[in-house]
């Protein structure tokens, strides 16, 4: 492998894993399980365990947002089922950061499992938030960068790192049977908006120590280069608060404190009073006055949304939610005219301070589009720097692998390619490949001393949806049904019988819906009503008027007619009623 890395002129080839002296004195290996219940092959409900003399850690316990086409779906959440059977073993849940794809899924698994929560004051603070709204409680403890503390036979130590969101951490997790290092969401700013960078010496001590298996935010290694600093979005949101004197709104995420702080500093710098919207915006800023993020602030430069008509446009400043174009959200109700606030006027600036979770695409560009039409400036990360990422870009994650070194390396955090990706970027580093593992939600990875091995579909790695209140009942027959409703429609089909004879007690009904235009298709309904005649009748004639056989019948032929007919395949529905 050493050939690997002659042309990479950046990196000296990495030193040995090196086990540290306690280990040398341990005779007999501890075997232990990593095991990703979401997280991996995908972006979203991160969730993953660490299994050792019958204790359980949890890392993480996020949520999903539907795919396009999980019709009526909520959110999905990993499939607690592994942990609701050993739920005695459960110890504890540790949280990264207060992103939803890391805690959305808490009050759904402490709805099944009582176990204690750690996390840091922002994210323990919007865990506090969905707990009163579901009425639950925990017991909870709360960390910052450096905290050291057990759980279980598991000693952890809170590291810090740099993300779109405060307080973000990596973790260190050691126990009898080895040392995992979990990176969380992370990148390397060495300029962050609150000061704190991330701490590059205790990886590098960590690597010294010995680390048994890394798993590794995936999510940018297809990214060459270094993620840009914080800083740059400062530079971009000076340029455009410079040149305007027109109002400025902003949608961003709301959980990126640093960044919306820097947005309100900039207004102040520029004599510009500041209105919030959206509840998701107001509740996190709440919070974060509250743990003091925003403490310097004067209450002065704040006005109630409501009041904004009394500023002059080149005194105000509106921060909102809407940066991925949810349709409830405050920023897509002002570009479709239904914010009972704001009526957005031509030149309004508008910047969206975000970049598209994969899938939304579609709606943000909507948006966009309405908001030329009101001839308002629309300000894009793709065209000006008022967004970066929040993750490691390939070089950042070079330097994370050489100052840790360890014997086995799980990619974690990102959808296949990601993965796959990072696995070659760890190789071309010098890690062979037999210590690379590739992993799919539900399996385990099995580590017994240097040797490990992937366990296929340990446990159930399937999505679970959520459908307003019901949780897991929505599956994939369902799901195909709703996508079956909505490309193609319903039509029932009610038949009355003699419960005796089995003759007709009155003509057969049929209904639409979504299917086609009734008035324009009586032809095309009167033959589906002969088909529905005859499947009768040669059901009479086989004595086959039962409820199921009959049923089935009926589908069958109004399937293959309605098909040959028209090429489509509504949902069909027979409902025989015997009187």
């Amino acid at each position: 492998m050493a050939n690997n890395n002659t042309n990479n002129k950046r990196y000296k080839k990495p030193k040995p894993y090196r086990v540290n002296a306690s280990k040398k004195k341990n005779k007999d290996t501890v075997p232990f399980r990593v095991i990703p219940l979401g997280g991996l092959k995908e972006i979203g409900k991160n969730c993953t365990l660490i299994e050792c003399n019958n204790e359980i850690l949890i890392i993480d316990c996020g949520l999903a947002f539907p795919e396009y086409e999980m019709f009526g779906i909520d959110i999905v959440i990993p499939d607690f089922t592994y942990l609701i059977e050993n739920k005695d073993k459960v110890k504890g849940l540790i949280i990264t950061h207060g992103h939803e794809d890391h805690i959305g899924g808490v009050p759904y698994l402490l709805q099944e499992i009582n176990t204690p929560v750690y996390a840091s004051p922002l994210a323990m603070g919007m865990i506090d938030h969905k707990l009163e709204e579901n009425f639950l409680t925990c017991e909870r403890h709360v960390i910052k960068a450096g905290s050291k503390f057990k759980i279980g036979s598991f000693k952890i130590e809170a590291i810090q790192t740099n993300h779109s969101i405060a307080d973000s951490l990596a973790y260190s997790i050691k126990f009898p049977g080895g040392h995992v290092v979990h990176t969380g969401d992370f990148k390397i700013d060495y300029s962050p908006l609150d000061g704190k960078v991330i701490d590059l010496n205790r990886f590098s001590q960590l690597g010294d120590e010995g680390v048994d298996v890394l798993l590794c935010d995936s999510t940018n290694v297809m990214r060459k280069g270094y993620t840009p600093s914080e800083a740059v979005v400062r530079e971009s949101i000076d340029e455009i608060f410079d040149n305007t004197e027109r109002r400025i709104i902003i949608a961003t995420f709301a959980s990126n404190v640093h960044r919306i702080k820097y947005f309100f500093e900039a207004s102040m710098k520029h004599n510009r009073r500041i209105a919030v919207s959206g509840r998701s915006m107001e509740n996190v800023l709440a919070l974060s006055r509250k743990l003091g993020y925003l403490d310097d602030l004067p209450e002065s430069i704040f006005v109630d949304i409501g009041e904004i008509r009394k500023i002059p446009d080149r005194n105000l400043t509106i921060i909102t939610t809407g940066s991925q174009g949810e349709p409830m959200s405050a920023l897509t109700r002002m570009a479709y005219d239904n914010h009972k606030s704001v009526k957005l006027k031509k030149n309004d600036v508008v910047v969206f301070s975000s970049s598209p979770i994969p899938g939304n695409e579609k709606v943000i560009s909507q948006v966009i589009n309405k908001l030329y039409e009101k001839e308002v400036e629309v300000v894009l990360a793709s065209t000006m720097d008022v967004h970066v990422s929040g993750h490691a870009s390939s070089e950042e994650l070079k330097l994370i692998h050489t100052l840790l070194r360890p014997r086995h390396f799980v990619p974690a955090h990102g959808e296949y390619r990601h993965l796959i990706e990072h696995a070659k970027l760890s190789n071309k580093l010098g890690q062979p490949k037999n210590r690379i593992y590739v992993m799919g939600n539900g399996d385990a990875l099995e580590v017994e001393g240097k040797n490990a091995r992937i366990n296929k579909g340990f446990t159930s790695g399937e999505d679970v949806m959520v459908d307003g209140y019901g949780i897991g009942d929505v599956g994939s027959v369902v799901l195909k049904d709703r996508k079956t409703l909505s490309q193609s429609g319903l039509i029932t089909v009610s038949v009355a019988l003699d419960s005796e004879s089995g003759s007709l007690m009155a003509e057969p009904q049929l209904r639409t819906k979504g299917f086609v235009y009734v008035e324009e298709h009586q032809d095309l309904l009167t033959e589906a009503l002969n088909v529905v005649y005859n499947t009768i009748g040669k059901s009479a004639s086989a004595g086959k008027l039962d409820e199921v056989s009959l049923t089935r019948a009926i589908k069958s032929d109004m399937k293959t007619f309605i098909y040959n007919k028209t090429k489509r395949n509504p949902v069909i529905i027979p409902v025989i009623l015997y009187v």
